[in-house]
Order: C-alpha cells, then sequence, then structure tokens
C-alpha cells in the first residue's frame, strides 16, 4: 500500500474513533436520562464529550468490515455483536488490570461473561453494527473525498494532538489516583502537580460511574 494511501487510512480511522467516542457520549448520556429521569456526565476521558470504548468499537467495525464485506444485515449483525462483545470485555478487563476500576459491572444480568459484557449488551452492539453499515459507511465515503483536503488535514492534526493530550493526562491522572489509593506518596513534581489539580474528588466527578476493585 502506497504511503499516501496510508495516510488516508489513518486519517480516516481516527475521525472513526473521535466520531464513536462522541456517539458514545451521547448515548450513554440519554440512557441515564430515560433511565433515571436526570442528566449526568459520561465521560470517559477528563475533557470533552468522549468515551473511548465506542471509539475503538467503531474502528474495530471498519477494520472487520472493511475487509471482509456483509451485505446481509442479519450477518452484520452477529458479527459485529461478537465483535463488539470482545472489545467491551477487553477494555474493561485492560481497565481494571492497569487502574484497578472498572467502568461497568453487568454481573446483575442473566447470561453475563465475569460482568464484563452480557448477552443484551452484545445485542446492542449488534444493533450499532448494523446502524453502522446503514449510516457510517456512506459518511467514510465522503470522509475519503475530504481526506486529501490541506485545510482538512491541519484540522485533522490539531485534533489529533489536542486528543492525544486528553487521553494522556486522563490516563495519567487514572493511575496516580490508584497509586494515592495504595497509600503511594508522590515521588516527583510531576505527580505532586497530579495530586493538585487532579484530586480524587475531581476524577470521581467525571468518572461518576465508576466502581473501585482495589
Amino acid at each position: 500500500m502506497e504511503s499516501k494511501k496510508i495516510i488516508k487510512e489513518v486519517i480516516i480511522i481516527f475521525w472513526l474513533f473521535v466520531l464513536g467516542s462522541i456517539l458514545g457520549y451521547i448515548f450513554e448520556t440519554l440512557v441515564v436520562l430515560i433511565r433515571e429521569g436526570r442528566f449526568a456526565i459520561r465521560q470517559g476521558l477528563l475533557y470533552g464529550p468522549f468515551i473511548p470504548v465506542y471509539g475503538i468499537g467503531i474502528v474495530i467495525y471498519y477494520l472487520f468490515l472493511h475487509n471482509v464485506p456483509i451485505k446481509n444485515k442479519v450477518a452484520t449483525f452477529f458479527a459485529t455483536m461478537i465483535l463488539g462483545g470482545i472489545t467491551e470485555y477487553f477494555c474493561s478487563y485492560v481497565q481494571e488490570k492497569i487502574f484497578g476500576t472498572v467502568s461497568w459491572d453487568y454481573s446483575y444480568l442473566k447470561f453475563h461473561i465475569n460482568g464484563r459484557t452480557s448477552l443484551l449488551h452484545c445485542t446492542y452492539w449488534g444493533i450499532a453494527g448494523v446502524l453502522y453499515s446503514v449510516y457510517i459507511v456512506p459518511f467514510i465515503e465522503s470522509l475519503r473525498e475530504k481526506v486529501d483536503k490541506m485545510s482538512f488535514k491541519i484540522i485533522t492534526l490539531l485534533t489529533f494532538l489536542l486528543l492525544f493530550l486528553d487521553i494522556d493526562i486522563s490516563w495519567v491522572a487514572s493511575y496516580r489516583q490508584m497509586e494515592r489509593k495504595n497509600e503511594i506518596p508522590a515521588e516527583n513534581s510531576f505527580e505532586t502537580f497530579l495530586d493538585q489539580h487532579y484530586p480524587d474528588e475531581y476524577i470521581d466527578r467525571i468518572y461518576n460511574n465508576k466502581i473501585e476493585r482495589y
């Protein structure tokens, strides 16, 4: 594959990740609003309306369905149902192993797998996969037409840098919180900075659905 084609694919994957993360935020917010009748932040990062697990999910859809085209919506449903379930399980597992927390626990549902995913939520992923094939695939084709424009590349670069910083600070701040929970004192000025600017109260307010498993 030529370098230009690789760059195009990377840009498309990046914007799909951004789109999926934002759609996930909207979905989670609506679920809380409908289920509990209240508005609650459901961010996956400290800044911005992003929940990365949904971004990862939509990228997985793209990588799989782009290379293994499925025209039958029933087959698409079952394929993305499995892919989404695996993605959700993996993200939950990684979060727990690194930060000692999880953002969802489906142990109260029937047909769950270690509380990390369930038949019900896999079904949601399958429905999302069908919607992806209907609505997102045409969006990808329109996105391809914009990739070569310099202005679009500049916007992509700036967005990438901001999102990279967001992911980075969210990662280190959450890891530092885990260390505080384990009574590990700050060992340098950066960790002191994290303790001062990202205390437990701030992080817990953002990640208000977090479940600790220390």
